[in-house]
């Protein structure tokens, strides 16, 4: 079920029509700095978690 190189450059192209180019860096930059966002709490989730599993 995984998209074809045709279906990924037809996505890629309506992406463009719809943003346009100059909006696309903008979009991949939010969604960059959001997945960092996502994986530093997640991280930090883990990192507590283990300090109390210490403590008991």
């Amino acid at each position: 079920m995984t998209p074809g190189v045709g279906q990924i450059i037809l996505i890629a192209f309506v992406v463009l029509l719809l943003f346009g180019g100059k909006k696309i860096p903008e979009l991949m930059k939010g969604l960059g700095k959001g997945m960092k966002e996502f994986k530093d709490a997640s991280k930090g989730e883990d990192e507590s978690d283990n300090r109390d599993r210490k403590n008991d």
